[in-house]
């Protein structure tokens, strides 16, 4: 599983002009599932992005994660981040997960994550987004959640 953490000062998704996903201070997160992913990678994501300490301290030093501040969590699924660029200048998208998949591992991540934080937005999957955010820092992580041997996939 694929994820881009944008620790953010305000953010939100709209679909065709209205608000579909909104949060204060807190982290943007673009994710795209890979065809070998399940549900372990989704669990293993959301407690890596409740607990990455990239927030300020007192001292200004990143040692806060997202459940120490309370900030908002804005899930949005992209499945351009997998994007394969070695040759050629279009991008092809076959490291993505089908559709499916996709969505089913998405909507299971949101889930999943609005049981264990109180702020959580999301984007609407498959839809055309509009993305707006601030970021803060800038910080920008990308991320990679490697299926598990033995994992079972789809």
């Amino acid at each position: 599983m694929l994820a881009l953490i944008q620790r953010v000062t305000q953010a939100r998704v709209e679909v065709a002009g209205d608000t579909v996903g909104e949060i204060g201070a807190g982290l943007l997160v673009l994710v795209c599932a890979e065809p070998a992913d399940s549900e372990a990678e989704c669990e293993r994501l959301l407690v890596k992005l409740l607990r990455l300490r990239i927030f300020g301290d007192a001292a200004g030093k990143m040692n806060l994660s997202l459940q120490d501040t309370a900030g908002g969590l804005l899930l949005v699924s992209q499945f351009t981040l997998a994007a394969d660029t070695r040759s050629g200048n279009r991008p092809g998208f076959s490291g993505a997960a089908e559709p499916g998949l996709g969505r089913r591992l998405f909507e299971h991540l949101v889930q999943l994550a609005r049981a264990a934080h109180s702020a959580v937005a999301s984007g609407r999957f498959g839809a055309d987004m509009q993305v707006h955010l601030v970021n803060d820092g800038p910080v920008t992580i990308p991320l990679r959640i490697e299926p598990r041997a033995g994992t079972v996939a789809g």
